[in-house]
């Protein structure tokens, strides 16, 4: 959906979930402005039992001038909105929410649309854009406005409500792993100064309590050293707080903290040992209910209640934790460990397979900025940062993904050929020069190559969750899941590696 086509509507109520927080506020006040900038009559609202008391939230309504109304009864739209008591509005908008979820108050109007970051549980109207793999909905709403190229750098207030909006659904920005949102975050001229004084306004004196209580109710499972825990509801932010205390127990390596709302359930993870990334920890816990993601050390994510009752599930809070319980036992327990370092190999278990000629695409660094200068690269995988050397080369592989080598082992493993090259990936990769705002787009400077790969390999079908440990990554594991495929290079047979069925099938054939 583009946000040109809302325009059609003249009355519109843009809304959000009950009990707001600040990427839902954030989210619809930018909507707001921009409606109202194009001409249109519209409010936004909110509704529920509560009305907003936290602090940083009351500080942030009051400080970035958010226009914000509570709402329990259909017949108050029509007073916002200035027209006759039983005429709906032309449309109605939820964002950072989906319409008909029990977590926003139904309201009818003649059109819906959803403007969203979580998972869809339910059909979606004609108008909606949901893109459950962002952190905050502020950062749609971002993106959005940069597709209708509709700017608000100029407009401090709005750029430090979204900023806030992602600060506070990512837990201080620990949970994002989308480039999208790494921009915004990077992009907005927000005000530090307010943004400081909405942090330190963050934690209640019940908030503290809640911490309090979760802490001496947590589980300990000695075995895989992890812990669980559970808050009474709360704000991410301190959801997060609770999990890094936890983290800090003697014995605990990894640790699950969770809280229930009346729509879904919020969780953040914390490890502080290789062999458990956060973040892959955190998409496994929510996978099939929910979304999660972040970091290594340091995730979260969202489970979405009508999900879990889909799957025949209670909402109550002894099904809740049995949940987790089987969840985090599952994940320690159906999973295999490989370090390549001393790894034996069985071949027989193995069949050969031989390189396929596939296209990939490369750059010599020194080509886009001067040897010796200090580099992010930025695309679909994260972050890379990168000191240009005269030998560094870029390889991007076949889903669009970039990979940093040196002349030596490009040549080795790649054949430079003529042709235009077509990237695959749908974000555009951009490097920048560190603490500058020099960008440049990677793409106008990408040639075709061919993967030739290292000879014939050894490979075998994988049939359990399993990690690897690499001889080159001793510290960093690649992960495979059933489907995917080990391999193992005849040539060196310490070069073992762990490849996604789809990536292998496109690389290699009998």
């Amino acid at each position: 959906m583009k946000l040109s086509q809302l325009l059609e509507f003249d009355n519109i109520i843009v809304q959000c979930h009950n009990t707001p927080d600040a990427d839902a506020i954030a989210s619809g006040m930018a909507l707001t402005k921009y409606l109202k900038d194009k001409g249109k009559n519209v409010c936004f609202v909110y509704g529920g039992n509560f009305e907003i008391t936290k602090s940083n939230l009351k500080l942030m309504i009051s400080d970035l001038g958010v226009d914000i109304h509570y709402v329990n009864h259909q017949a108050q739209l029509s007073q916002l909105l200035g027209i006759r008591e039983q005429e709906l509005p032309d449309l109605l908008i939820t964002v950072d929410s989906q319409y008909g979820e029990g977590n926003i108050r139904k309201f009818k109007a003649k059109n819906i649309a959803i403007i969203d970051h979580h998972q869809v549980s339910s059909p979606l109207p004609q108008l909606s854009e949901v893109r459950s793999f962002l952190a905050s909905c502020s950062t749609l709403i971002w993106d959005m406005f940069r597709e209708a190229h509709y700017d608000i750098s100029e407009d401090i207030n709005l750029s430090t409500a979204l900023y806030y909006g992602l600060l506070t659904d990512s837990n201080n920005f620990a949970e994002i792993n989308h480039p999208l949102d790494m921009d915004m975050r990077d992009d907005l001229q927000y005000s530090a100064a307010e943004i400081t004084k909405f942090k330190n306004s963050n934690i209640s004196q019940e908030e503290l309590r809640i911490a309090g209580i979760a802490l001496l109710g947590s589980e300990y499972y000695k075995d895989n050293h992890y812990s669980i825990v559970k808050a009474d509801p709360c704000d991410p932010n301190i959801l997060g707080i609770i999990a890094d205390m936890l983290l800090e127990v003697e014995d605990v390596d990894c640790c699950l903290a969770y809280t229930v709302h009346e729509g879904g359930i919020k969780i953040s993870i914390r490890s502080c040992v290789k062999e458990v990334k956060a973040d892959e920890l955190a998409r496994y816990i929510c996978a099939g209910v929910g979304n999660g993601g972040g970091h290594t050390i340091k995730a979260g994510g969202s489970i979405t209640r009508s999900l879990l009752e889909q799957a025949e599930m209670d909402y109550n809070a002894s099904t809740i934790q049995q949940f987790f319980r089987e969840r985090m036992q599952d994940y320690f327990n159906d999973n295999e460990i490989i370090y390549a370092a001393d790894y034996q190999v069985n071949i027989d278990e193995m069949e050969t397979y031989h390189n396929r000629q596939v296209q990939f695409g490369y750059i010599k660094a020194s080509d886009i900025m001067p040897v010796g200068t200090k580099t992010t690269i930025r695309a679909l995988q994260g972050d890379i940062d990168l000191t240009i050397e005269e030998d560094t080369y870029l390889v991007i592989g076949i889903k669009g993904e970039i990979y940093v080598t040196t002349k030596n082992s490009f040549e080795k493993y790649h054949r430079v050929v003529d042709g235009e090259y077509n990237y695959p990936g749908d974000y555009e990769p951009v490097i920048r020069v560190q603490n500058k705002e020099h960008i440049r787009s990677l793409l106008p400077y990408i040639k075709s190559c061919i993967y030739i790969g290292d000879g014939d390999v050894y490979a075998k079908e994988l049939n359990k969750r399993t990690k690897i440990f690499t001889r080159a990554y001793p510290d960093n594991y690649t992960l495979g899941r059933p489907g995917d495929f080990f391999v193992v290079s005849k040539r060196e047979p310490t070069n073992m590696f762990i490849l996604d069925r789809e990536l292998f099938c496109k690389t290699y054939e009998k």
